[in-house]
Formats: structure tokens, sequence, C-alpha cells
């Protein structure tokens, strides 16, 4: 993957793990955008984000909407960095379509960070008040439930990041 090749960054990691500080980070790379599901969503649906049915169901509306802007915007030869947990396989099964249907290089970064470390990150976030929701420890762990490590079948690339 050159520099200037277009490329879908994707990231995964548990509720306070980074992604955010990493999609920022990766976003200041030469012709590169970064898009953000928590912005979106709090903005499309102000108070409609109160459980996990709820985030599921405004993030599979926003995902649909969004998919075929991300593709142009990757043929275009913008670089996207998608801020959109890839978490499970069917949310990395979607991001799938978006780097085949652009034919563009993509990278899975995977912050691979222990629970503890993300809890004591949320409580700190949570009091700062800047991030769009408040997740509770309950909240917490109902999505870490869920939480499914890429593995090599998936046949992603993986870029592994630990504390």
């Amino acid at each position: 993957m050159s520099l200037n090749e277009p490329t879908l960054h994707l990231v995964c990691g548990k509720i306070a793990a980074g992604k955010s500080i990493l999609t920022s980070a990766l976003g200041r790379m030469p012709n590169t955008i970064v898009v953000k599901e928590d912005y979106w969503l709090a903005r499309l649906y102000p108070g409609e984000q109160n459980n996990l049915a709820d985030y599921i169901r405004n993030s599979r509306r926003l995902r649909d909407a969004m998919s075929e802007h991300l593709i142009s915007l990757l043929r275009s030869g913008m670089s996207v960095v998608l801020d959109f947990p890839a978490n499970t396989p069917g949310s990395r099964a979607w991001m799938r379509t978006l780097f085949e249907g652009a034919g563009c290089a993509h990278q899975l970064h995977f912050l691979d960070v222990a629970d503890e470390v993300c809890k004591a990150r949320l409580r700190q976030r949570n009091e700062g008040g800047e991030h769009e929701f408040n997740v509770s420890d309950e909240d917490f762990a109902l999505f870490t439930s869920h939480f499914v490590p890429p593995s090599p079948e998936e046949g992603f690339e993986v870029v592994v990041h630990r504390p």
C-alpha cells in the first residue's frame, strides 16, 4: 500500500479502547477524511440512542444512507477513516462491501485493550462530558458481550494496536 493509494481505514475495539483517538491521528494523513458514526448518530437521531436496539437500528440506517457516498469518496482518490466500530463479523462484512466496491486498499486497526483499561477511560470520558454519548458500566458490559475480535479467516489486513 502506498501513501497515495486510497485506503479505507477501519477500527475495531471495545468502548473507550481509543478508536476515536486513533481515527483522529489517521485522519491527519494527506488526502484523508474521517467519518464519525457517533457524530452522525447524535445529530440525526437526537434522543433516540437509549439502548442497544436503538443503536443497531440507527446505525443500520446510517450505514445504508452513507455506503454509496463512502464508496464514491474512495473511488475519487480520497482515503477514508471510518470511525464506526468494526466489532462484529456483521459490521466488518458491511465494511468489506465498501473497500471492495471502491476497489481500494484497506486496513483494519484492532485496538487490543483490556476491559479494566477501557472502563477507566470510559469513566474519565463520561466525567469530561465532551463525547456525544455517556456509557454506563452496564452498557459497556452489554456491548462488550457482542464484541468479536477479527479472525484470520475473515481476510482483513489487520494492524494490531496495544497500549
